[in-house]
């Protein structure tokens, strides 16, 4: 993030503007709308300008124009002047934007949406401004006109909730019970009649201790891609005061949560455990019963291969109130990104997804189940086991020249697609050092991908 979003009070602050052309004018309106105390200085100012509010000095920038300022905002149409200007603003420690030319300036302004005092910034850096004028009328046609109404009465009654609501956690809960219910549309009619619904919601929040209460967000996060989060899950993340998330929940997965929860990584790999499953499950428990809301944020889906039914046992049992939010599995998110169906009429009836981690050296499954050729298999967490998984399905008679595909890191901007045969994929696998996390598509489906395939690298030998 190149630049910082700050909230400035320019109220009865000096601010200069140098131009006043189309440009100028512009700014210089959202300084008035913020109160400054605006001066303008150009040689056409009087014929363009027609504020009372603004002191106009028509004539040609003198250095003497930056003494005591608070700000100061460069438009003429001389690059040179402009530059100049900038630089001996910046030399006396002024806020100084120059129009166009982020380098010349220590600020930009952002394109603003704005409801009274209630405003929403979105700037690119000055990079790309035409994506920026986008995004702002997009978020603009979704902020209700009268909104300002309703930050207004929340502002007021602030202190009432306060005075009714002894902690930080109860307040905010409150908050949040109230601040998108049905209330804010009467507030948008009628202020009165809101603020009425207002003392009976706080009310009755403040005699309903269940609110104290804690509860536990068991949320899958998909496959990686934060755009195949349900909006189910982004909701109760947001609302989490604690989030305890997997080795394999993308960073942008986990950002989705509030600022202001506590974050708690609770990664596991092969071998290695940031903290024991048991540890995991009785720090869930301890959060939920001091009083926090828990989301506990993992891969892909929680009930498939991700030990969710385990983590809820000691919160079961405690009483406490869960969700569970399925997330789109492995199987499911990489076979799609890798442009391979996991069941076709010509190719498959069926899709078995299997667990291929190995134990001592073996992995214990009923492997003569698997020998149908129109049966899909698909692999979780075998990429170690490989070379067993291949070997097992050929004395079980499955075909040598099945052809089979690891996908790595599927779903994200890293996918990687390995194609090969029972016979050839795990010299694939070394050639190409493939790691984890790697998902094993095994069947007759997988010759499909050459057609299909959509995203990533794909390496078929």
């Amino acid at each position: 993030m190149k630049y910082l979003p700050l909230a400035l009070d320019l109220a009865e602050q000096d601010v200069l503007v140098v131009g006043a052309g189309d440009v100028a004018q512009r700014k210089i309106s959202w300084l008035l709308k913020a109160g400054a105390a605006v001066s303008v200085v150009a040689p056409d100012a009087s014929m363009q300008l027609n504020d009372h509010r603004i002191r106009i000095h028509n004539r040609p920038y003198t250095e003497s124009d930056l003494e005591q300022r608070h700000l100061v905002v460069v438009a003429t149409n001389n690059a040179e002047l402009n530059v100049k200007i900038g630089q001996r603003a910046r030399a006396l420690g002024y806020l100084v934007n120059v129009v166009d030319l982020p380098a010349a300036s220590n600020f930009i302004f952002p394109a603003i949406v704005e409801r009274g005092d209630f405003t929403i910034a979105i700037s690119s850096a000055g990079n790309a401004p035409v994506l920026t004028r986008y995004w702002r009328r997009t978020i603009d046609a979704l902020v209700p006109a009268r909104l300002q109404s309703w930050a207004d009465l929340l502002g007021r009654y602030r202190d009432t909730v306060k005075s009714k609501l002894g902690t930080i956690d109860s307040r905010r809960r409150f908050w949040e019970s109230v601040i998108d219910s049905d209330i804010a549309e009467e507030a948008y009619r009628d202020s009165n009649k809101a603020k009425q619904r207002l003392d009976k919601a706080l009310d009755a929040f403040a005699f309903d201790h269940t609110h104290q209460q804690g509860a536990v967000y068991l949320i899958g996060a998909g496959p990686g891609d934060p755009e195949l989060m349900t909006f189910k899950a982004v909701r109760l993340l947001q609302r989490a005061e604690v989030i305890l998330y997997d080795r394999l929940v993308a960073p942008e997965i986990v950002n989705m949560g509030r600022r202001d929860a506590e974050y708690i990584y609770v990664g596991k790999r092969a071998k290695d455990h940031t903290l024991p499953q048991h540890k995991i499950n009785e720090l869930m428990l301890k959060l939920a019963l001091d009083g926090k809301i828990v989301a506990r944020l993992k891969g892909g889906d929680p009930f498939i291969f991700g030990r969710g039914a385990e983590e809820l046992e000691h919160i079961i049992d405690a009483n406490i109130p869960f969700e569970i939010v399925p997330g789109i599995t492995a199987a499911s998110g990489c076979a799609s990104y890798a442009g391979i169906p996991l069941t076709h009429r010509d190719h498959a009836h069926s899709v078995r997804f299997v667990a291929g981690h190995l134990k001592d050296g073996y992995a214990d499954l009923a492997w003569s189940s698997f020998a149908d050729s129109r049966q899909t298999l698909v692999f979780y967490m075998g990429l170690m086991g490989l070379n067993t998984i291949c070997r097992e399905l050929i004395k079980v008679g499955r075909d040598e020249s099945t052809p089979v595909a690891l996908v790595e890191r599927g779903t994200t901007p890293n996918q990687q697609v390995y194609v090969g045969t029972l016979t050839t994929i795990c010299d694939v696998l070394s050639k190409h050092n493939v790691k984890a996390p790697t998902l094993i598509i095994i069947g007759s489906v997988v010759s499909l991908h050459s057609a299909l395939a959509w995203r990533g690298i794909s390496i078929t030998e």
